[in-house]
């Protein structure tokens, strides 16, 4: 199968490209960067461990018009609600009439506990739509069947991600001591002294607790760009403080599966490193000492037995998930993948209808036309003014050098001309 992944940060890099592997293992999967804010840096890209045939960075409008894109057998769009929907008006222009076209796909790269109707809705129009659990599906069904969307198109998988081994409660630590990791997010909290005062927590319980090591897991090193962003990073902050950091805590980066391999016990607010931590069977802290709150996402896991604090940490909580709980989030699914690849099929045996996005210009014509204008499209799906192919400069231009040493360092001999294409080195 040929499978091609629009991709707008190394996140979702990482759940699309994982998704194609566990869905058809062997087939041929091109990457596609957008082009923007949080276009993956090489290292981000390395660190997913997974090798494309092709990668090429793109804006919306180039992604789109790609030749190769033609012999696909599927395109998984993973990328935010707004680039998404403007990609679906993109490939409904691009395919329309065609013989035939790929199958579309898009969902969600963990949790979903915010903007859970909009999300959906600019989505719709894609033939799958992933719900990660029978939690989720239940809710997506929620939203579509009463505006008239076909349901058929959400289908339930799991989170590519979590297909990892299992954690061994008995293992010795004679080897390596026993380790707390912290799972940090970009944006949650938000504010500094919040994030300050999680700093604080994690080095108090290092000083409290010297016979473990304490890891405080970033997503991305100082000045890289994330899904969301990070104002305040934590390895800033730290460097910040007058006093001296404990000899056991230490700021890791790198694969979350790699660093959870050496983890007992897992500690976040709400990052989605904490399903692969409980699909595993491991320890973990759902933290509440900043509140329970919607705008943290933590209160999506209050069912699952895990909610506590640093104090209770500090003297030896260590939590395991709701077993019934856990089964309704996805988590440790039996076959995830048998649905989606039955459907798959039958949308590859059958002839597609059109691409339909929900929003058109005539529905929604002041949202559909700003929505589309912020991509460099017009309200028809063609490429607007702003999506000019030119020869960029500044930090543009160094986004197209860094996937151009990513593709050097993956071997990818068709990658240079295609950056040359869309207006890059």
């Amino acid at each position: 199968m040929r499978i091609h992944v629009l991709a707008d940060s190394d996140t979702r890099w990482k759940w699309g490209a994982g998704l194609a592997v566990g869905l058809a293992p062997g087939s041929e999967v091109h990457a596609h960067m957008l082009r923007g804010r949080s276009t993956p840096t090489a290292r981000q890209l390395a660190e997913v461990g997974i090798t494309p045939a092709s990668i090429t960075e793109a804006t919306l409008a180039g992604f789109a018009a790609a030749p190769e894109l033609d012999g696909a057998d599927l395109i998984i769009l993973g990328t935010v609600g707004g680039a998404t929907h403007a990609a679906l008006h993109a490939l409904a222009r691009r395919f329309a009439g065609a013989p035939r076209r790929p199958v579309l796909m898009t969902g969600y790269v963990g949790v979903v506990y915010e903007k859970m109707a909009d999300g959906l809705l600019l989505r719709a129009g894609a033939d799958i739509v992933l719900a990660n659990s029978p939690f989720d599906r239940r809710r997506f069904t929620e939203v579509y069947e009463p505006l008239g969307i076909p349901v058929s198109c959400i289908v339930q998988t799991a989170l590519p991600f979590l297909d990892q081994r299992p954690y061994d409660a008995n293992r010795t630590h004679a080897t390596h001591p026993y380790t707390v990791c912290f799972a940090v997010q970009p944006s949650v909290p938000a504010d500094r002294n919040g994030r300050l005062y999680l700093l604080r927590r994690a080095i108090s319980h290092a000083r409290l607790r010297p016979g473990r090591d304490v890891l405080v897991k970033l997503r991305s090193k100082p000045g890289e760009a994330t899904t969301h962003v990070e104002a305040f990073h934590y390895q800033v902050l730290a460097e910040q403080l007058e006093e001296p950091l404990p000899p056991n805590l230490h700021f890791v980066y790198g694969n979350m599966s790699e660093t959870l391999d050496r983890t007992d016990l897992l500690v976040t607010v709400s990052s989605t490193a904490a399903l692969e931590s409980m699909h595993r069977g491991m320890p973990t802290a759902i933290l509440s000492d900043l509140g329970v709150r919607e705008v943290h996402g933590n209160h999506y896991f209050t069912g699952s037995g895990c909610v506590t604090d640093w104090t209770a940490i500090d003297e030896g909580d260590a939590p395991l998930a709701d077993e019934s709980w856990t089964a309704d989030q996805g988590i440790r699914a039996v076959n995830p993948y048998g649905e989606l690849r039955h459907r798959i099929e039958q949308l590859r045996g059958s002839a597609l209808p059109p691409i339909s996005p929900y929003y058109t210009a005539d529905s929604a014509p002041e949202y559909v036309g700003a929505l589309l204008r912020r991509r460099g499209l017009n309200p028809d799906g063609s490429p607007g003014a702003a999506a000019a192919v030119r020869r960029p400069s500044g930090p543009m231009r160094r986004t197209s050098r860094r996937v151009l040493k990513v593709a050097y360092q993956f071997g990818v001999q068709r990658v240079a001309p295609k950056i040359q294409q869309w207006g890059g080195v």
